[in-house]
């Protein structure tokens, strides 16, 4: 069957933070799924079970796993290696589900210590928090400052902790979350009037704006339609934004897949029975 209409696609920009590209020739529904499928069901690796196995900080051990499973940690090379958990055959945890982190610091000194990602070691060295990306590089731009504070020590205060990082999506939890901004625009220049400025001069213009410098909005046109969107994806680290579409159109193709699957066997449940 062939389809509708045939979307294309064009890459404007591309950084280890963000990509920016166009889609053209396809429908606002589709444009919407595809922002959707990106945040909430692309995904990543998180740490989801924590054990305390000594914690005499100032912080309870339910705020620190919390605080420990928030941390965004490099999925790129193992997430479509590993299964769900729930799909896994091995009682607890397995290599072939879960990568396990620990983490056991204690202060003996007068001053202060920071208990950081820094100190989080990983069975995977693909596997590590995201501050910790370039932590070897000389030449890097990131400085011990860049690695997320987990809790302070003093003098005699100790934590042990052992962890396991498992594959899910932002549908289950925010910490599965491969973004920190997802949108799109499709009318920079407001011609469809979907957006009502009561005062269109003191609004900012897209930077996608064809208009004059003297413009500031299109004469509203009642026959336009949405059809080319113009996409920013920002990633949070977890993946790199070009790997968050990737894998997000990927998804959102399996569950088309699956759903014309289920089509299929319904209709022939449906003439067997007549």
């Amino acid at each position: 069957m062939p389809y509708a209409n045939q979307p294309s696609v064009h890459i404007t920009d591309l950084t280890d933070e963000n990509v920016k590209f166009t889609v053209e020739d396809t429908e606002l529904s589709v444009a919407n799924s595809l922002r959707r499928v990106f945040i909430a069901e692309t995904p990543t690796l998180a740490i989801d079970w924590v054990k305390l196995e000594a914690n005499s900080t100032v912080l309870s051990d339910e705020f620190l796993a919390h605080r420990i499973g928030l941390i965004p940690l490099i999925s790129d090379e193992v997430v479509d290696r590993l299964q769900y958990p729930r799909e896994c055959i091995c009682d607890d945890f397995c290599a072939e589900c879960s990568v396990e982190f620990t983490l056991d610091v204690k202060c003996t000194d007068e001053q202060t210590r920071h208990v950081t990602t820094a100190d989080l070691k990983s069975s995977d060295p693909r596997v590590l928090p995201v501050t910790s990306k370039h932590r070897d590089d000389e030449s890097s731009e990131y400085g011990e400052s860049d690695e997320i504070l987990i809790i302070k020590l003093r003098k005699g205060q100790e934590l042990k902790v052992r962890a396991y990082a498992k594959k899910g999506f932002g549908k289950e939890h925010a910490k599965w979350n491969p973004t920190a901004g997802v949108c799109f625009e499709y009318d920079p220049d407001n011609s469809m009037r979907h957006t009502l400025f009561p005062k269109p001069d003191e609004w900012p213009k897209s930077e996608y704006s064809e208009l004059d410098e003297d413009q500031y909005e299109a004469p509203y046109n009642w026959e336009a339609k949405p059809n080319k969107f113009y996409y920013n994806v920002e990633s949070a680290g977890a993946l790199r934004p070009e790997n968050i579409v990737i894998m997000g159109v990927a998804v959102l193709k399996n569950k088309l897949s699956n759903l014309q699957t289920q089509l299929a066997h319904e209709a022939t449940n449906d003439a067997l029975a007549i």
